[in-house]
């Protein structure tokens, strides 16, 4: 597994579909996925993408990106009146509901993430502290091990999508052990298409002795992956195309892993594999690995406009 997950592919055809169906301009909340080479093809068709939406002038059609957003801003975007469509991956709105559920009872919530990531931001403002409760963030082992609590037996925890594996089960555990009464989410957080990838690129290192990941530095999947390569001692380099190889990264190495992020265009991946090619690398072979199947619906309002266009 490479490349697009569901939620990412269904937030681009939501820009796209909004293109076609209403026409340019059409107003994005914060980057639509966290890739490049996305933003600018959609940019270049028409999207303007901002990141307060005082700067949507009012009434305009207006997507929430894959991240999802807070309250504020959802009220934000009702006062001026903006027609929004709502692209947050259904995932994250999952871990919003959790968030809302757990407030709801009163809990504290220990939201593990990372400080400053568009979808920690949109979950921290999912929280409603009138209930009595309140909602912190932990980065670190070292943070879940400092964290001071009130009452550890009204105690919840939530995560980001996009997190390591192998890194939150630690800040978990730390948890567990100091607050045995902690509630988890019924279902894990961790988006299934972060843990595939991440479970592809622990296969890849197997074999190889440099490891590219395709995405871009603000995607926070794509950056876990290359972590998963420098810890096992692999070189390991993040790119968002082909123009950011450099030839000397591959001196004296034997095997090239590649992967791509889960907001990464396959076409990026096979402008990597060309340029490899073209420096002397043989033909890729792609590992075999879990297959996914997963596919999210589009927004009514968006199914609703392409019947009618079809029925035209």
């Amino acid at each position: 597994p490479r490349g697009f997950c569901a939620g990412v592919a269904r937030a681009i055809e939501i820009a796209e579909r909004a293109l076609e169906t209403h026409g340019a301009p059409v107003y994005v909340y914060h980057e639509i996925v966290h890739n490049g080479h996305v933003v600018g093809d959609l940019a270049s068709r028409g999207a303007i993408f901002v990141d307060d939406i005082a700067e949507i002038p009012e009434g305009s059609l207006t997507i929430f990106s894959a991240h999802g957003v807070a309250n504020a801003v959802v009220e934000h975007a009702a006062r001026r009146r903006l027609r929004v469509i709502d692209a947050t991956c259904p995932l994250v709105t999952k871990v919003h509901m959790e968030v809302r559920r757990y407030a709801r009872e009163a809990r504290d919530v220990i939201l593990i993430g990372h400080d400053g990531h568009p979808e920690v931001e949109g979950t921290l403002g999912r929280f409603d502290t009138g209930f009595g409760g309140q909602i912190r963030l932990v980065e670190s082992v070292e943070d879940a091990a400092a964290l001071p609590v009130q009452d550890s037996t009204k105690l919840a925890f939530v995560t980001q999508t996009t997190l390591s594996v192998d890194d939150t089960a630690e800040i978990v555990q730390t948890l567990k052990r100091r607050f045995p009464d902690l509630v988890s989410p019924r279902k894990e957080d961790i988006c299934y298409a972060t843990q595939n990838r991440q479970d592809a690129v622990k296969d890849l290192l197997r074999e190889a002795d440099v490891l590219i990941v395709v995405g871009s530095v603000t995607s926070s999947n794509s950056n876990r992956l290359v972590e998963l390569g420098s810890r096992a001692g692999v070189s390991s380099h993040l790119v968002d195309g082909a123009a950011d190889l450099k030839r000397e990264w591959f001196e004296g190495k034997r095997c090239v892993g590649l992967s791509a992020g889960a907001s990464a265009p396959e076409v990026l991946v096979q402008e990597v594999i060309e340029q490899l090619k073209a420096w002397g690398a043989d033909a890729p072979t792609e590992l075999s690995g879990r297959v996914e199947h997963v596919v999210f619906g589009l927004p009514r309002e968006l199914r609703l406009a392409s019947d009618r266009n079809t029925a035209l």
